[in-house]
């Protein structure tokens, strides 16, 4: 153990003693659970304790102490991130908001207040028994929390029509690097006051501070869909269709899936999808009456035109549904065929099939397997490179490929994350995106609100 590791290790006695019994945890065990979000980053470290606070104070008194003993701080939600931007740090401590878990609903402003650590499905859940209805949908909500969806600004497959997770917080209580907690926004449909203080944390990664409690902004249940699912024989069939359909109505799912990814779903789920298929496009219209009709009409009509192989439309919920779950369950179907690395890079619609066509290029190169899965109606891409670890060369292929795809997608003008966060994995390409002028304000504003840089070192930027 280093000089350093044993300093933070002596520290701890002051921090559990300020803490209710169990907030701290040093268990080597339990300690060793929190080493990696889902993206399993192989050089996670292992941090000298766990601590899962339930109030905001108790955030103060684990920031002042981190301030204090330059200790570096992790924060976490429930690990299901995906580019690596909950990896311990060896000597740091990891901050689990788990616990923080209290939701006030209030009906008459459409309104929750919430603390981090609820899953997606419960705030949804608790806002449903008042006829509300939170719209951000990741793949997956049923495991994911709040707090991770705030710190990477998070979408889902209802992103095309009703936005992302900043388009629905309202206000933020926020815990900086000093432990001081601040209140931005409030329950408050329009407010220009000040700075957009609000924005700026959404997104954040948790290197800006530590969110104790959000309000978010909620809406009247989601009518019915219409739901259109057709499958092609060609992958730049189905993203022409895609150009055409967002040229003229805005859907309110728009989703894609490879032949890959089909292939791996009815390996599980047997839904007598069509393997033979290049793409299935599922795509659906929650407009009310018979504008919805019009529109899955539409979208079928596109999908015809663009030469694909067959076309169903359905107004039943729960064939729909069936439909749409296939889609969700398209990741974990994947990965039964090996480890992933996984990406969710964004470029403008209209090169949607020039990306898909360099993945195609690149997973040959490579001799590796790729599948892509996308929201395809905003252009957010997530292509899964499939490797087995205990094979050295293809992971090195594996790796190769992950950065070539990033190239790839921002000479296309488009984006190295459209919702999963940069994250440790992808934190080398950023500045290439981005500009050095942009990188050197990103490093101000760090600078200005965590001068000691104990807020996830080594995330984001």
């Amino acid at each position: 153990m280093s000089t350093g590791s044993i300093a933070v290790v002596d520290a701890l006695k002051d921090l559990i003693a300020e803490l209710p019994d169990g907030v701290v945890v040093t268990d080597p065990d339990i300690v060793a659970s929190y080493r990696q979000d889902r993206a399993a980053d192989p050089r996670a470290g292992t941090a000298a304790a766990i601590v899962r606070p339930t109030r905001t104070e108790e955030v103060q008194a684990v920031l002042r102490w981190a301030s204090a003993h330059k200790v570096a701080v992790v924060p976490r939600g429930m690990g299901t991130g995906l580019s690596g931007g909950a990896t311990a740090l060896d000597g740091g401590i990891v901050l689990s908001t788990e616990k923080m878990r209290d939701i006030t609903v209030d009906p008459v402003t459409r309104t929750a207040v919430v603390q981090p650590g609820l899953l997606n499905a419960e705030v949804k859940k608790a806002v449903a028994e008042y006829g509300l209805w939170y719209p951000p949908d990741p793949s997956s909500f049923e495991i994911c929390s709040i707090g991770g969806n705030i710190a990477t600004n998070a979408g889902g497959l209802c992103c095309v029509k009703y936005g992302v997770t900043t388009d629905y917080v309202l206000g933020l209580q926020v815990v900086l690097a000093d432990g001081t907690a601040v209140r931005l926004g409030g329950p408050r449909l329009k407010d220009v006051a000040g700075l957009s203080l609000t924005k700026l944390f959404v997104g954040s990664e948790g290197t800006l501070g530590v969110v104790t409690e959000a309000t978010l902004r909620l809406l009247p249940p989601q009518p019915s869909p219409c739901t259109v699912v057709a499958t092609f024989d060609s992958v730049q069939a189905a993203a022409d269709a895609v150009v055409a359909i967002t040229g003229k109505i805005r859907p309110s799912m728009l989703e894609f899936m490879d032949s890959v990814a089909i292939n791996a779903v009815e390996d599980k789920l047997k839904m007598g999808l069509d393997r033979n298929a290049a793409a299935i496009m599922v795509a659906a219209s929650d407009d009310r009456g018979a504008v919805g009709a019009q529109d899955a009409e539409f979208m079928a009509q596109v999908f015809t035109e663009a030469a694909a192989t067959e076309v169903f439309t359905t107004n039943d919920p729960e064939e729909g549904e069936a439909f749409v779950a296939a889609r969700r369950f398209a990741i974990p179907a994947v990965e039964a065929k090996g480890s992933l690395l996984l990406e969710d890079v964004g470029v403008p619609v209209p090169r949607l099939a020039d990306l898909c066509a360099g993945i195609e290029k690149i997973a040959a190169d490579r001799d590796v397997l790729i599948s892509v899965i996308a929201h395809a109606g905003d252009g957010n891409t997530h292509p899964l490179i499939v490797f087995d670890p205990a094979d050295a060369a293809m992971e090195q292929r594996a790796q190769q490929a992950f950065g070539e795809i990033m190239d790839l997608a921002v000479g296309l003008g488009g984006t190295i994350t459209g919702e999963h966060g940069v994250g440790r994995l992808k934190r080398p390409w950023l500045a290439g995106q981005i500009g050095p002028e942009a990188m050197e304000l990103n490093h101000r504003i760090k600078h200005a609100l965590d001068p000691d840089a104990i807020l996830n070192p080594g995330a984001a930027f």
